[in-house]
């Protein structure tokens, strides 16, 4: 890639998001914030500024709840055909725009430009899953036991929602909120992390271009989120929170919403579990392991925090991981070439320096990565410790960089006792050769979702979500528009 031709792409990042709206959409229009206090977005892999965009209050936020609020009768009654409609056209507008968004996404949170365009494509895929979804709300029909009354059970839609989102995945979690939401008929309020703004200005753009009412989304940006939000669920308009984050966030939502017993989806917090058993194969294992450790960084809820290796095969499996991960190329995720982008944010950079510098000290061995050698950006390079202490820090907490600290252990009752000793449950992988021993695994695994001999478990056709401190409630799959509708219940006399 010449010079000449990274400058350009700059060049045409700079374009795009210089033609963004800045403001807060309320009401189908796009104005300033209430007082004009604005906040800066900037490039994770350069530090520079990328943009100013407005920071929306407590008045803003009383101004979108009450738009949503006011259009949540007449956007229910919207025929289901429309609504899928209006998915379907913005699923085909965001795949015309696919290069656009992931340079603006890659801009401003900093992953390569070919994962961005990855998750384009997978944040499309929301939109034209539940553009389906929308003409398949369905009921039920019966006879009471003694004959003499009808049951009739609709679905109808929850009403008002806040939607509250997280900078990992900015395009990709807006689309798997805003998609079913849409299809149900629900209005919504919707919050976009502050390190990550502008890509859901840029979904704004493309609902409103393919249709979506006036009123029916409102977004409110803000690096104050805690008092918008906190609006929104006082406001005793909304009637859903759906928030995907962290466990504490999360905790403190589920505090608000009890005042107003609203429903509620929960997205939180992960420490996945990745399981390498002596039969495995282990080519295979670390193949698996590249993929659900490094997506993003390892900046996912879904990334393997702690990689049980059987003993007799952890050194194999080391050495191996380790070459793979010291091949990886670290920069600006503009640039083609570049595998592994900046963390988002110093505080991001700090924490993995931290908890590397714990596992050291309880004896891990670095067998490759560490510190970075950029000279700017937040970046950390490819990480692989081995003989990990049990009790060190980052197998308690998230790690979100990319670190594969790797465990050894001698039996299946051992492992799978580490693997759910933790307060959360997203996601769980395992690889073997037995087909036996992974079915049992699996369902002893203390996790909503489980990777069986594969590293990768997202897609938007499966009900995404975890038990335990890790959440409520499932995106995606046939029951993911479930969230967003309530059931009513009519009995009706046979005469």
């Amino acid at each position: 890639m010449t010079a000449s031709t990274v400058t350009d792409r700059k060049s045409r990042a700079a374009d795009l998001i210089g033609a963004l709206p800045t403001g807060l959409y309320i009401d189908g229009n796009w104005v300033p914030a209430a007082d004009g206090a604005t906040f800066e977005v900037e490039n994770p892999a350069t530090g520079e500024v990328i943009a100013t965009v407005s920071k929306g209050g407590n008045a803003d936020a009383t101004a979108a709840i009450e738009s949503a609020a006011a259009h949540q009768k007449s956007w229910a009654a919207t025929p289901p055909r429309e609504r899928s409609e209006i998915l379907r056209r913005a699923y085909e507008l965001i795949l015309d725009r696919q290069d656009d968004l992931a340079l603006i996404m890659t801009t401003e949170m900093g992953k390569p430009l070919a994962e961005a365009k990855g998750e384009v494509a997978y944040a499309a895929e929301f939109f034209r899953w539940f553009s389906e979804e929308a003409v398949r709300i369905g009921g039920d029909h019966t006879t009471t036991g003694d004959g003499k009354n009808r049951i009739l059970v609709t679905r109808e839609p929850v009403g008002p929602c806040i939607l509250i989102t997280p900078w990992n995945f900015p395009l990709a979690m807006g689309t798997r909120k805003i998609g079913p939401a849409i299809a149900a008929g629900c209005t919504m309020v919707f919050k976009p992390a502050e390190l990550t703004p502008l890509t859901i200005l840029a979904l704004t753009e493309i609902l409103t271009e393919a249709g979506l009412p006036e009123g029916v989304l409102n977004v409110v940006t803000t690096d104050d989120p805690g008092s918008v939000v906190e609006t929104w669920m006082d406001s005793g308009l909304a009637r859903k929170v759906s928030f995907t984050g962290s466990t504490q966030v999360g905790k403190l939502l589920l505090e608000q919403a009890s005042r107003s017993v609203m429903r509620t989806s929960m997205e939180l917090g992960g420490n996945a579990p990745f399981l390498v058993f002596d039969d495995a194969d282990i080519d295979k294992a670390v193949d698996g392991a590249m993929v659900a450790k490094m997506r993003n960084m390892g900046e996912a809820c879904t990334a393997a925090n702690r990689i049980f290796v059987h003993r007799s095969v952890a050194g194999e499996f080391g050495s191996k991981l380790a070459e793979r991960m010291s091949a990886l190329t670290v920069g600006d995720g503009a640039v083609d070439g570049t595998d592994v982008g900046p963390l988002v944010e110093k505080k991001a950079v700090d924490k993995v320096r931290s908890l590397v510098a714990d596992a050291v000290e309880r004896g891990a061995t670095m067998i490759c990565g560490g510190e970075s050698n950029a000279a700017d950006g937040y970046f950390y390079q490819p990480t692989v410790l081995s003989g990990v202490d049990p009790n060190s820090d980052l197998m308690g907490t998230e790690i979100f960089g990319p670190v594969a600290p790797i465990i050894p252990f001698d039996d299946e009752d051992e492992v799978v006792a580490l693997a759910n000793d933790t307060p959360w449950g997203l996601v769980g992988y395992l690889f073997t050769q037995d087909i036996d021993r992974g079915l049992r695994v699996s369902s002893a695994l203390e996790v909503g979702m489980v990777g069986l001999n594969t590293g990768l478990v997202s897609n938007p056709a499966a009900p995404f979500g975890g038990v335990k401190q890790s959440g409520l409630g499932r995106e995606g799959g046939k029951i993911g528009i479930d969230e967003f509708l309530e059931i009513k219940y009519l009995a009706i006399p046979r005469t």
